[in-house]
């Protein structure tokens, strides 16, 4: 009998805990150091659990070596991972950009049935059991915790990583790999909202729109994205954002992001639309211009933005200030401030260095029997379910001990 200890009990780790467990030879034990297991994955997908996209390539990944990730996400799918829910029992459903939630629209449907699935493998769970140091012995492994001892054959981490700390995240996986002999790559949140200068956002807040978002630095545009926008009271969030948030967090002074509200459009097509409201109501004033086109309190600022007086009427607006109307509607630019951090980030960039890895098990280089997934590695996916793919995909190729 083997014994398989699994320290974290994430998506990664409960993944890679259920893999073991399919060998009858192995003997699984789970340590999770919060009261209770995937306290992060129940806030995913804003409570609904986005668990995985259907279009989950390689492309969709970044770290010091992206690449590092094709193994496991070629051997554990999108299809792989709908097919292991569909045998726990959960059904899901398909939505916009191939994200995939549960039918229930609850991410407890999701832990619950993973939970269900440990009892019935065997696998030993130990919650409340944080995890102090980790010291190699002779053909295994000695892991202390604040209360108790344990001894494994193998070992695999899935700690996560620093993102979400009031969820949980930490850095206790970097600190025991660390004491492994293992380095890591700088640390940024990612998927996380962006500080920009106040005036704009602070009275647009709770405003949705849909754009292409890109950002920009010293005329050079550094990441591009598009889809859902909000406006906060310290600047912007929604998936669009969080996918250029990884290039803001390291990209220092200077930058700005920049939204088109009418990404698609021919700006013919709307200067037309513009003279025309012009033509058949004169009286009308700027502030309602773009009434119907875009959220009206985000009409208002855009005319305000372009240096124009809401209160004045139509008529007296040249071609020229409606085309500077629609300017502002499609180059919006704010001053970027920084990042919200990594308490308000969905994930880590940044990690463990994978060239001390092989991608082909996630075996260590360095130390016989020692084996990481998930956010602890540097790897790190963009917004709509890439990133617990990834976890699934990891965790599962793990659990497979080098097999």
């Amino acid at each position: 009998m083997n014994t398989v200890l699994v320290i974290g009990g994430g998506a990664s780790g409960l993944m890679a805990a259920l893999t073991a467990a399919k060998r009858p030879d192995n003997r699984v034990i789970l340590l999770e150091r919060q009261q209770r297991l995937g306290r992060k994955l129940l806030a995913t997908g804003n409570g609904r659990c986005n668990l995985t996209n259907t279009g989950a390539a390689p492309e969709h990944y970044h770290g010091g070596d992206a690449a590092f990730a094709r193994p496991a996400l070629a051997r554990f799918t999108p299809s792989d991972t709908l097919a292991f829910f569909t045998s726990l029992g959960l059904l899901t459903e398909e939505e916009y950009g191939g994200r995939v939630y549960p039918l229930s629209n609850s991410a407890n449907s999701v832990l619950d049935v993973l939970r269900l699935a440990l009892e019935a493998a065997g696998v030993e769970v130990h919650t409340a059991c944080r995890v102090v140091s980790v010291r190699r012995e002779k053909g295994g492994f000695a892991v202390f915790c604040e209360n108790e001892r344990f001894s494994a054959d193998a070992l695999i981490v899935a700690c996560g990583g620093a993102a979400g700390g009031k969820l949980g995240g930490v850095t206790d996986g970097y600190e025991i790999l660390k004491g492994l002999g293992h380095g890591r790559t700088k640390l940024c949140p990612a998927l996380t909202p962006l500080l920009t200068a106040p005036d704009y956002p602070r009275a647009l807040k709770g405003v949705r729109a849909d754009a292409a978002v890109t950002l920009r630095q010293g005329g050079e545009a550094l990441a591009r994205s598009e889809g859902e926008v909000q406006f906060t009271e310290r600047g912007v969030s929604g998936p669009a954002v969080f996918d250029v948030s990884r290039a803001a967090s390291v990209c220092g002074a200077g930058a700005a992001i920049s939204f088109d509200f009418f990404r698609g459009r021919e700006t013919e097509e709307l200067l037309a639309m513009l003279r025309a409201r012009r033509g058949a109501m004169p009286e009308l004033e700027a502030g309602e211009l773009l009434c119907g086109m875009l959220h009206n309190r985000l009409g208002r600022m855009c005319v305000k933005y372009a240096a124009l007086s809401g209160a004045a009427p139509l008529r007296t607006l040249s071609d020229g200030d409606l085309a500077r109307v629609l300017t502002a509607c499609r180059a919006f630019t704010l001053e970027l401030r920084g990042t919200a951090g990594f308490d308000a980030a969905q994930v880590t960039a940044g990690g463990v260095s994978t060239a001390q890895f092989d991608p082909e098990t996630l075996q260590s280089r360095l130390v016989p029997g020692l084996f990481a997934c998930g956010e602890v590695l540097d790897i790190d996916g963009d917004c709509g379910g890439y990133n617990l793919q990834w976890a699934w995909a990891s965790g599962a190729l793990a659990g497979r001990l080098g097999e």
